[in-house]
């Protein structure tokens, strides 16, 4: 079995999708249809680009010491460059705060976005969210429309779209949670195949032990999962998603039969995120 760090204790909460870490500041930004959910202004662009520039010099390098990561699968990017070029979405199981920073190590030169708590913006690192590429989930219906809108013009316009369908972050968690829907739907109006992603653990060595990180991370990526449009329209969505949960498991080295959770949906109990 690979290693599972569950001697380590975090406040899961009871529902798979919850958050349980706080945010402690809130700008009071508003998440309207007023909000540039995709801000292609001169200045964000600039400032995005001088961060990417520090992302590749100082905080990639950072993370594979900081966190032993290891990228499995690279392979697997370049046999599909022409149907990445196309737009593609990708998922992965959301375990570290900087998670998505490794996604954005193991696909560079792509600079992806993804979608993100709409508190996570309005707080401490907001504006850092917003310049890796973080999309605000707005919580009414005006944004909401907004949101998708732009959702599927970045997709339209062929870009990486990266989504977290386990709902939230919780630290080193070993089973696969079950999986929001919203994903699913994402990708089959758009028309836009899946890249799984899934972070597994190994024993930390020396140098992770002086950091105090409970585990060294394993990123793999999985071949693309496709929408089988031979099936009845009200079919698709559960065929992708099963399999979808599926590959993540596997790629997690985890077998999708032994996963605790019963089911692989969590629709029972409506959140802030999605």
């Amino acid at each position: 079995m690979p290693f599972d760090p569950k001697t380590n204790k975090y406040p899961y909460p009871t529902y798979t999708a919850e958050h349980y870490l706080v945010v402690k500041k809130d700008r009071g930004i508003i998440f309207d249809d007023k909000y540039p959910y995709i801000d292609n202004s001169k200045g964000f662009k600039f400032k995005r680009f001088f961060v990417r520039f520090l992302l590749n010099l100082i905080v990639f390098p950072f993370s594979r010491i900081k966190m032993g990561l290891k990228i499995e699968g690279k392979d697997i990017l370049k046999k599909n460059k022409e149907l990445i070029k196309s737009g593609v979405i990708s998922i992965s199981n959301h375990i570290h705060m900087w998670d998505y920073i490794s996604i954005m190590k193991a696909i560079r030169p792509i600079k992806p976005y993804t979608i993100v708590w709409d508190k996570n913006i309005n707080g401490e690192s907001g504006n850092l969210a917003r310049l890796v590429g973080g999309i605000p989930i707005p919580n009414n219906l005006s944004g909401q429309k907004a949101f998708y809108r732009s959702l599927y013009k970045l997709l339209d316009e062929k870009n990486w779209l990266h989504i977290y369908p386990e709902g939230s972050m919780w630290e080193y968690y070993y089973p696969i949670r079950p999986f929001k829907m919203g994903f699913a739907d994402i990708a089959i109006k758009a028309n836009k195949p899946i890249i799984p992603l899934a972070f597994s653990y190994r024993k930390p060595g020396f140098i992770r032990k002086l950091f105090k990180v409970p585990a060294s991370l394993t990123l793999k990526i999985g071949n693309p999962i496709f929408i089988n449009n031979e099936l009845e329209k009200d079919k698709r969505k559960i065929d992708l998603i099963n399999r979808c949960h599926d590959e993540i498991c596997i790629l997690a080295n985890i077998d999708p039969k032994d996963n605790i959770y019963e089911s692989i949906y969590n629709n029972s109990k409506k959140i802030n995120y999605y």
